[in-house]
């Protein structure tokens, strides 16, 4: 009897470690393709990479797909327990911790073809008003830019289509989200813009864990170990590959 006891002692107590390590996680992002969208394989690129490594280091999740401005807010109120694509800004460490760079973004301005604008410094553009999606953080100085005349909107479609309007003079993105981006806009949207030469910024895209979650640490280590051993075995590698990039 008392073997048997503690073999069910054991048994318990493997479970309660189970059920810790696979802890289930309200991860959030914005539609935000090809990085993330419901409507893609696997939910994007981000969405794979994320929810992967996250799966590799023992956590289950559940994925929502809300405005920007939302998957903030819920972050920063301990709704959701992840933020899966957030650039760097000293604001948002007082609501989340950063995990370390997962990916790489490439932020470019776009213009009317028939503008002859071009990009050396952020002083030449203050004459010019500039699409901004509300809630994004694109660099550290173009967002401490007063005298930028940026105008916030809902999503990066808004912004090209008031772009290619002329109700604005440029708008910024990613490059790889804003060349995906055109592919599904009308041709006369598609054939009116075009990136100006330099880019505004390269930034690391990061996993972003809410301070409400008490393993906000733990899930951030876990995740960069993670993507570290995707990276070390191919993993990695096979996920960029599968997503086109």
């Amino acid at each position: 009897m008392p073997r048997l006891l503690r073999a069910m002692a054991l048994l318990g107590m493997l479970l309660v470690a189970q059920d810790v390590s696979a802890q289930k996680l309200r991860i959030a992002g914005d539609a935000w393709a090809p990085y993330s969208d419901v409507s893609l394989l696997n939910g994007g690129l981000s969405t794979d990479l994320v929810r992967t490594a996250l799966g590799r280091a023992g956590y289950t999740t559940e994925y929502e797909q809300v405005p920007w401005a939302r998957a903030i807010h819920g972050v920063s109120e301990g709704r959701y327990d992840v933020l899966i694509n957030a650039w760097y800004s000293e604001e948002r460490t007082r609501i989340g911790q950063f995990s370390g760079e997962y990916l790489l973004n490439r932020v470019r301005f776009l213009k009317r073809k028939s503008s002859d604008i071009d990009y050396q410094s952020l002083d030449q553009l203050h004459p010019y008003s500039i699409a901004v999606v509300r809630g994004y953080a694109y660099s550290s100085a173009f967002d401490k830019d007063a005298d930028l005349k940026t105008v916030p909107v809902v999503n990066f479609s808004t912004a090209v289509r008031m772009l290619a309007a002329g109700r604005v003079e440029l708008t910024v993105e990613d490059e790889y989200a804003a060349r995906f981006a055109l592919t599904r806009e009308p041709d006369e949207v598609r054939d009116s813009v075009e990136f100006v030469h330099n880019s505004l910024s390269e930034n690391g895209l990061h996993m972003l864990v809410s301070l409400r979650n008490p393993d906000h640490e733990t899930i951030v280590t876990d995740f960069d170990n993670a993507i570290a051993a995707m990276k070390a075995d191919g993993t990695y590698d096979k996920i960029l590959k599968l997503h086109g990039r």
